[in-house]
């Protein structure tokens, strides 16, 4: 072979290559069909299997004939309408850095306008949120970044020996601080945040979507002890930390005036405001803090399948562009 031939022949598998490699940053929706390219779908973005179950039960959700899923990194992303609007949805399978590496995929990999964020959590506030009612926080801190003090010091939100039992005093873990993070986004320098506030124009609509949403009380012939409803105007407050104990349910309560706690709701929210892209996020209570927790009959699932509901109506309200061969 000369070394023409070698030349044209090597700059054409480098033209081929790149093609495939630029395609492979697009849509993968927009591969399978001319009309499909380039349109925005919404993300839905949730947590468990008991979350997935809820989805599917409802029936609303229908598959791409052409591309139903798509698997990234371990994940699936699943592709197709609900309620008529056309989404991506993905289950992020709990913790902030799981839950912040699929949002972040999800962005990259395809068009999405905004990210709707549901599932479960615990009520740190029984006398406002109950097991199956529906949360939508105004703001949602992220309390799982701790600056640790030393023994002896004065400082710190959290003083351990408060919680000393039966008598208060010193203790050996001193005391911590809640740290800011940093929030990082486009043509902005860092900024130093504790509290992840929800997109303003959507949590406004979703008050007025979502107010008379009728909730389901009953699962498998068990009931809840009363009808569920939707709470507006409250915070969350999401770590790594899933929170059983009640002392420090209500020491967050107390401190940060938060009524739910979960284990990703910061992180989406984290991610989502530093691609600039508008969030909501929706909680379904599945236990209260120390007590117990009441498994998937009825409030584990109620708590899911009604923060889907809620999902559902509001995602059915943000209007959607169709395809151009519809």
């Amino acid at each position: 072979m000369s070394s023409v031939n070698l030349v044209v022949m090597v700059v054409g598998l480098l033209v081929l290559a790149q093609q495939s490699f630029q395609m492979s940053l697009r849509n993968p929706v927009a591969e399978t069909s001319n009309c499909k390219i380039d349109f925005t779908r919404l993300g839905l973005v949730l947590t468990s299997d008991t979350n997935e179950k809820a989805l599917q039960d409802s029936g609303l959700f229908t598959p791409d004939a052409e591309t139903p899923y798509v698997d990234i990194a371990g994940r699936r992303f699943h592709i197709g309408t609900l309620n008529a609007r056309y989404i991506v949805y993905v289950k992020i399978g709990g913790n902030s850095v799981n839950a912040a590496i699929a949002v972040q995929i999800l962005l990259n990999r395809f068009r999405i306008h905004g990210i709707i964020h549901f599932g479960s959590a615990g009520s740190l506030d029984k006398k406002s949120i109950v097991p199956g009612d529906v949360s939508v926080p105004l703001a949602v801190a992220f309390t799982g970044a701790w600056d640790w003090k030393k023994f002896g010091s004065a400082e710190g939100k959290l003083n351990f020996g408060e919680f000393n039992y039966p008598v208060n005093g010193e203790n050996l873990l001193a005391s911590v601080d809640y740290d800011t993070v940093k929030l990082f986004s486009k043509g902005h320098s860092p900024q130093d945040v504790f509290w992840f506030p929800s997109t303003t124009s959507w949590y406004s609509a979703a008050t007025q979507v979502l107010q008379d949403l009728e909730l389901r009380q009953c699962y498998d012939r068990a009931c809840l002890p009363s009808k569920p409803k939707i709470v507006f105007g409250t915070n969350g407050s999401s770590s790594d930390s899933y929170i059983k104990n009640k002392a420090y349910g209500d020491f967050l309560h107390k401190v940060f005036n938060v009524s739910t706690a979960d284990q990703e709701s910061a992180a989406v929210a984290w991610t989502s405001l530093s691609n600039e892209k508008p969030f909501i996020v929706i909680r379904g209570a599945s236990n209260v803090a120390g007590e117990a927790n009441p498994g998937l009959s009825p409030a584990g699932y109620l708590a899911s399948y009604n923060a889907f509901l809620a999902a559902a109506k509001f995602i059915e309200s943000i209007p959607t562009p169709r395809l151009a061969c519809e």
